[in-house]
């Protein structure tokens, strides 16, 4: 899994559809930190959801299957995973907190009905051990962004394979001094971490082909980031850098929040 907020969303959707019980979502949420804590953004926000204010509660694993299935209690209401990059923000509702915060942090999920009033939550590392998850009030949920179907993704994600390993051979050519080995080794170790957060065993067979390949991509890229010359790059070479990262990294969250869309579905199918 790539971030807490693909856990939330794949995890919740199985939970909504009577597919895993609630204690598997808990217990997903938690191979990112042993404490989860949450708090709202404002008093109103505060108020509506049942949460404390000012402060912050622990067990957010309770409180976020509360919020979540008040904010999927309409018809047509659902999960969504936003990835929001710079330059890419993609499904975020514009002008508002949950908006700024998703960026920041590079990922955000909205529960509520397309054209309503919805609910946006983030989550932030809080300290080594914590994890924090802030409640957001959206006062009109976006339509989805347009991202790519599955076959579209998964052809995606065998072409960015290739690429990500050209980025890493180009971008780790200049000796940059590093001591800790192959990059070879740091990409197993990195996938290895990432294959302990399960999936629902109901996850479509392509949606999670789909995960594991743009977990492979992204793993390459950090380390082809990592890799390349430490030594300040000239204007010209870290505009070359970035022109040739960018649209991996794109392809690389398309594919993910299409394949964890059609892992949570519509909240509704319960």
């Amino acid at each position: 899994m790539s971030s807490p907020s693909a856990t939330l969303t794949v995890w919740a959707g199985s939970w909504l559809a009577g597919d895993s019980a609630p204690d598997d979502v808990i217990d997903a949420l938690h191979q990112w930190a042993p404490m989860h804590i949450v708090g709202a953004s404002d008093a109103a926000t505060a108020q509506s959801t049942g949460l404390d204010w000012p402060g912050v509660q622990d067990g957010a694993g309770p409180l976020l299957l509360r919020i979540v299935r008040q904010g999927t209690a309409p018809a047509g209401a659902e999960v969504r995973l936003v990835l929001p990059a710079p330059g890419d923000v993609r499904g975020l509702p514009a002008g508002t907190g949950f908006a700024r915060a998703a960026l920041d942090a590079g990922e955000g999920v909205i529960v509520g009905e397309t054209g309503h009033p919805g609910t946006g939550l983030v989550p932030v590392i809080e300290g080594p051990d914590v994890l924090r998850w802030t409640v957001f009030p959206i006062a009109t949920v976006p339509p989805a962004a347009d991202y790519t179907g599955l076959g579209e993704a998964e052809y995606a994600m065998r072409e960015a394979i290739r690429g990500a390993a050209d980025a890493l051979l180009r971008l780790s050519s200049v000796q940059t001094g590093r001591a800790d080995g192959d990059p070879r080794r740091r990409i197993a170790e990195a996938l290895d971490d990432r294959a302990h957060h399960r999936y629902p065993d109901t996850i479509p067979t392509r949606a999670l082909r789909i995960l594991d390949s743009a977990d492979q991509v992204a793993t390459i890229l950090a380390v082809a980031e990592d890799d390349s010359p430490t030594e300040a790059p000239s204007a010209s070479s870290a505009a070359a850098s970035e022109e040739l990262l960018r649209p991996l990294w794109a392809a690389v969250r398309s594919a993910r929040v299409a394949a964890v869309s059609a892992c949570a579905g519509s909240a509704h199918r319960a």
